[in-house]
């Protein structure tokens, strides 16, 4: 009953309930293209990884697997998975952490010079 009165509440106000619980468009006056964030970059030295995948297992965005190449060591070090990329990475620098052999890091690019002048 109350949910009727609601939606001849509206209808009396002359708009309806549908578009008084639709979700606000992004305001056009801001233009995101210029907070385009960059994306960080994983770097991996693959002569050091020793395949032991903590930083597949442990990655929050599962953005990296196992490779087929093999490193000088015989073991096959982590690649980004197909279909994802960079901007897919959460930047938490987790995999530089619990690489045992410090094989992995994680940079985010510099902005470019002249980016911020006036």
């Amino acid at each position: 009953m109350a949910r009727d009165s609601a939606k001849l509440w509206f209808v009396l106000m002359g708009t309806s309930l549908e578009k008084r619980r639709k979700k606000p468009e992004w305001p056009a006056f801001v233009d995101l293209s210029k907070f385009k964030i960059k994306s960080p970059q994983v770097f991996l030295i693959k002569e050091r990884c020793k395949e032991c995948e903590w930083c597949i297992i442990y990655c929050p965005e599962q953005i990296l697997e196992k490779s087929d190449e093999i490193n000088v060591k015989g073991y096959h070090p982590p690649k980004l998975k197909e279909g994802k990329t960079f901007d897919d990475c959460a930047e938490c620098h987790f995999c530089e952490l619990i690489c045992p052999e410090f094989a992995i890091y994680v940079v985010k690019p510099d902005e470019e010079e002249g980016e911020n002048d006036e």
